[in-house]
């Protein structure tokens, strides 16, 4: 076991440095391209910043394919499976219209269309799902136009899922690859904790995704550098949904030797064959649940379900006072937490002490996300023993310039308040019309 260990962390590494060092020089060619739009009303970051950030990722994905290639361990994946060759197809296709939004602003439509094609080029070259193991029924089998729409469908939720969190500095390749983190535990686990070969794929391509991240997130943290616009955003969010629907359906129970001692043991042993279907749905549980909030929030609002807006979870953290940093640090804590307890709990399930851990790291994260509500105030006596921000005649001042700038407001229009570190959309929303088909005035 320890060798597919050193192989797998050869490939994370060249994938790690490939995409680190392509960055640079794609930063470069953005500029130099004029991939840096102008900022827009609804953007909330100060400077123009240049996209196209994917390119770099797409040559790190490449680089990791291609060792994994010719590695005696990983090599086997390649020569049992098309999934590898499914996914570098998709990823191609999509990135390719990417990296042409990024430029030239594709229409929404457009954009929803090559995702599904995408996908379909993944499906017709085998990495679809063929089963569904469903608590109370066990392993119930698809159709073949089942597991087709079910695996577009998986496609496209994830891609967008992903894009509606790219709106801070490092917030969608960190929660990613904190996603891929855990992903990659799981399907290792499976694969050569039990043997099961149908896991190795998602294992590899877990392993690419967290160096495509990693290798980014240099150039992306914050004050970012670079954005990966949607051709990097649409490009992880289809990588991780191909791991996902990879190892889905493929786990066999009598594989597993699951079945003994009763059926109270049974049902917590049966837990990996059922997490396939709800770990894809953990790992980006925060990004859909910021797309189904948008969804509703516009829908109620009387908008297009893709109008951009400034409603997401990471621009309502810095409303509440929350700075850029810790704004991004919350949101992968809420990832990790989320991710992670899934898997703790898949292996450990019969103890009580895993949903402790979590309902306790739960608490301290609504804490966390709180905090700025309840910012303590100082007496006035102690009013010099702490920081400004504590003390009644800072509160006072700050009240002061709220009103002279609400009284700007009323006179003449004040410059848009920038927030301090926030570097915007980094690439318009993968299903958000052209800027010019909607009124200005809401970031993603």
């Amino acid at each position: 076991m320890g060798q597919p260990v050193r192989e797998y962390l050869l490939t994370l590494c060249v994938t790690v440095a490939v995409t680190y060092l392509l960055t640079g020089p794609v930063r470069k060619f953005a500029i130099a391209a004029g991939a840096m739009p102008e900022i827009r009303a609804r953007d909330v970051h100060r400077e123009p910043t240049p996209r196209l950030g994917g390119i770099a990722m797409f040559g790190g994905l490449c680089a990791g394919l291609l060792v994994a290639d010719h590695l005696e361990n990983l090599n086997g994946v390649f020569e049992l499976s098309n999934e590898p060759r499914a996914l570098l197809s998709g990823a191609a296709l999509i990135w390719l219209v990417g990296v042409l939004d990024d430029k030239f602003e594709i229409d929404a439509l457009i954009k929803l269309g090559a995702q599904m094609i995408a996908a379909g080029v993944m499906v017709m070259q085998g990495l679809t799902i063929l089963w569904l193991p469903i608590p109370g029924f066990g392993t119930v089998s698809l159709t073949q136009w089942q597991g087709n729409l079910l695996t577009v469908a998986l496609v496209v939720i994830t891609i967008n899922a992903v894009n509606f969190v790219d709106g801070l500095d490092g917030l969608a390749a960190g929660m990613v690859c904190i996603a891929s983190a855990a992903f990659f535990l799981y399907s290792y686990r499976l694969w050569f904790g039990y043997g099961i070969e149908a896991a190795a794929p998602a294992t590899l391509f877990a392993a690419i995704l967290m160096g495509m991240c990693l290798g980014f997130l240099p150039h992306n943290m914050h004050p970012a550098r670079i954005f990966m616009g949607d051709s990097g955003s649409m490009l992880i969010g289809l990588v991780l949904s191909a791991g996902a629907i990879s190892i889905t359906g493929q786990v066999d129970p009598d594989a597993m030797a699951l079945w003994f001692d009763g059926e109270r043991n049974a049902t917590h042993a049966m837990l990996p064959v059922f997490i396939p279907l709800l770990l894809p749905l953990t790992i980006i549980a925060i990004p859909m649940a910021d797309l189904i909030l948008a969804i509703v929030r516009r829908t109620w609002n009387g908008q297009s379900p893709f109008a951009a807006d400034r409603g997401h979870l990471h621009h309502r953290l810095l409303e509440i006072g929350h700075s850029h940093s810790r704004a991004v640090l919350i949101m992968y804590f809420w990832s990790g937490l989320i991710a992670f307890g899934a898997v703790a709990y898949s292996v450990h399930s019969a103890s009580m002490w895993i949903v402790f851990v979590l309902v306790g790291l739960s608490a301290v994260g609504l804490v966390l996300l709180l905090l700025p509500r309840f910012t303590p105030r100082a007496p006035r006596w102690a009013e010099r023993l702490v920081p400004p921000r504590y003390r009644h005649a800072q509160r006072a001042a700050e009240a002061a310039a709220e009103a002279a700038l609400a009284g700007a407001t009323a006179e003449e229009p004040a410059p848009r308040p920038a927030m301090v570190g926030v570097s915007g959309a980094n690439g318009a929303t993968a299903l958000s019309a052209h800027p010019d088909h909607h009124p200005a005035g809401s970031p993603r």
